[in-house]
């Protein structure tokens, strides 16, 4: 039945935003037309947390902040100093659009992949 997931970051500079996803964090991507980029993404997971309704959030997930923070200081990127939380070691960045985007280690236990199965035809 579900074959993927799509997320979208509302950006202030959509062009430079989309440049950092391809050029710095090198996410593999395709033009679906008018310069309008896709990017694929590492295997995901989703969160139900208690909330008012309409606010979702993206956080990317490494296996070594550290060694992220120190690629990005390589880039002359600046990270936000770790937050340890309980879940895992939380890191931001800021987006060439000026958005934060979130990038952690985590110290929950993640689910297996979902197995996409199509349809027979």
């Amino acid at each position: 039945m579900l074959i993927g997931a799509h997320a979208i970051i509302y950006s202030k500079d959509a062009e430079a935003d989309r440049e950092f996803l391809q050029e710095v964090l090198g996410l593999p991507h395709v033009d679906a037309g008018g310069g309008w980029l896709i990017f694929g993404l590492p295997p995901a997971e989703v969160a139900v947390h208690p909330g008012a309704n309409g606010l979702h959030e993206l956080y990317f997930m490494t296996d070594d902040v550290e060694a992220f923070i120190a690629a990005m200081k390589k880039r002359r990127l600046a990270c936000s100093p770790v937050s340890e939380q309980r879940w895992g070691r939380l890191t931001q960045l800021k987006l060439p659009g000026g958005g934060k985007l979130g990038v952690y280690e985590p110290r929950h236990a993640s689910p297996k992949p979902h197995k996409v199965r199509r349809a027979k035809r």
